[in-house]
């Protein structure tokens, strides 16, 4: 190699680097500016509803007096829609997942779907309000209920847990596969002892950010007619007598956390928009504490994976 074609390298190599160099800087400041933002909100919320955080909100109905304005329907309801969400999209979008990406044929119709399913995840959520409207609110006769709110989200949600579902099998090496098939196992026992538990983590932090998601919608369940003032809490799940459990709470009439701060911040009163943001840091911390629960099962479970 000649001495010009050395320079010629060192200058290719000096320029990249500056480049890179350029990049990472770019790419730092743009993380720390949506970061300060982020502090910055939390902070503005947490100023403003933290005074007004008591046990007597928390167990306290909506009233139109601010001071007397509580929001235990609103999270009873949204743990109760979060319930019914998880019951359903999870098994079901990693069910498909694994059928798309383990037993569907590799053709036009398989590719098809998979298209779609990306696409899904991009659909504005009033989309899937005016879907359930017409399908489980006039379709199926389900009502304005707890149900039909978790069937919408698991629906919105669903499109997530399967790409992510998808996206961590197809992480795992097929020296995996070909190990269980050479020591005998059929295809679900590859799947199940094998393939499941090495993609669980991945899985986990898919069902996560789909249930952050789904936590934080509003415009969904308003267009299937949730109730922005609800003074009553629908029947408990489990009951004294036997058999012990009760499913009439699926039809009962709701409301959730983002609907009642909704209501509130719409309202002229300064008093209730403080109220809003009392619920918003409620809303954050059962937020939290759900992704924090799932979190360490992801910790746990990887803990127990051995390559």
């Amino acid at each position: 190699m000649t001495t010009l074609n050395i320079q010629e390298v060192r200058r290719t190599i000096t320029r990249n680097k500056r480049s890179e160099y350029i990049f990472n800087i770019i790419g730092f400041l743009s993380m720390l500016i949506g970061i300060i933002t982020l502090i910055a909100l939390l902070f503005d919320l947490a100023s403003d509803g933290l005074p007004r955080l008591s046990w007597q909100f928390l167990t306290s109905f909506p009233s139109r007096k601010s001071e007397e304005a509580g929001i235990l329907s609103a999270w009873v309801g949204t743990l109760l829609v979060m319930s019914v969400t998880g019951s359903v999209a999870i098994p079901v979008g990693i069910a498909s997942g694994i059928y798309l990406e383990e037993y569907a044929r590799k053709n036009w119709i398989s590719d098809l779907i998979e298209i779609n399913v990306t696409n899904l995840a991009g659909v504005p959520s009033i989309i899937y309000g005016l879907l359930a409207l017409g399908v489980f609110v006039y379709g199926l006769h389900l009502g304005e209920s707890i149900l039909t709110a978790g069937l919408t989200l698991a629906l919105l949600v669903l499109p997530v847990v399967i790409v992510s579902t998808r996206e961590a099998l197809r992480a795992i090496p097929n020296s995996i596969r070909e190990a269980a098939y050479a020591a005998g196992a059929s295809k679900w026992q590859m799947i199940w002892d094998h393939i499941l538990p090495y993609s669980t983590g991945t899985i986990i932090t898919g069902i996560i950010v789909a249930m952050a998601r789904a936590i934080g919608e509003t415009a969904p369940l308003i267009t299937i007619g949730a109730l922005t003032f609800i003074a009553f809490l629908p029947e408990p799940p489990f009951t004294s007598q036997f058999p012990y459990i009760s499913f009439s709470w699926l039809l009962a009439p709701f409301t959730v956390m983002p609907i009642q701060m909704f209501d509130w911040i719409s309202r002229p009163q300064a008093d209730f928009q403080v109220n809003a943001a009392t619920a918003g840091v409620v809303l954050i911390v059962i937020t939290l504490a759900m992704n924090s629960v799932a979190m360490y099962i992801r910790y746990r479970l990887r803990k127990t994976i051995k390559w």
